[in-house]
């Protein structure tokens, strides 16, 4: 009985006492096929708004509803997608031109110049630094001006 009496008065203070107004943190995934639709609201009963064509660019999650999140790109578009389109991101966009290295200093030697707007698969990222894949070329770039994920 001495227990029940302890359980009842934490589940009271648990229930009933605290502000239960969750916080959503945006974050990034991205586009797991090369045809995307994005619609105007959280059902597959909206109208399509626009159609992505690009596997692997990354979104961020603004808002999320049931099975839909809502997404805002690099070029600030917004609208639903249906979270099975959506998976884990691994890709950036460099928003302005960037250098690419072939070591994780401004030290070491270019290999080729980013554009910007250009998609980019990470590899691995350290503190300032990202190794990354795009067509032929791999190497590192600066985490600066890039878009698609959280430092």
């Amino acid at each position: 009985m001495k227990y029940f009496k302890r359980i009842i008065t934490i589940l009271y203070f648990v229930f009933f006492t605290n502000d239960y107004s969750f916080s959503f943190e945006n974050f990034f995934l991205m586009l797991k096929n090369d045809k995307v639709n994005v619609r105007y609201g959280p059902s597959f009963d909206y109208p399509i708004k626009f159609i992505y064509k690009k596997k692997f660019l990354p979104v961020e999650i603004i808002d999320k509803k049931e099975n839909f999140r809502r997404i805002i790109d690099h070029k600030k578009n917004s609208g639903w997608i249906h979270i099975s389109q959506l998976q884990k991101s691994k890709s950036l966009v460099t928003l302005k031109d960037t250098n690419m290295f072939k070591k994780a200093s401004k030290f070491s030697k270019p290999i080729a110049k980013i554009k910007g707007g250009r998609l980019l698969i990470i590899k691995k990222c350290e503190k300032k630094w990202c190794k990354i894949q795009t067509d032929e070329y791999s190497g590192w770039i600066e985490n600066k001006d890039l878009w698609g994920r959280k430092n």
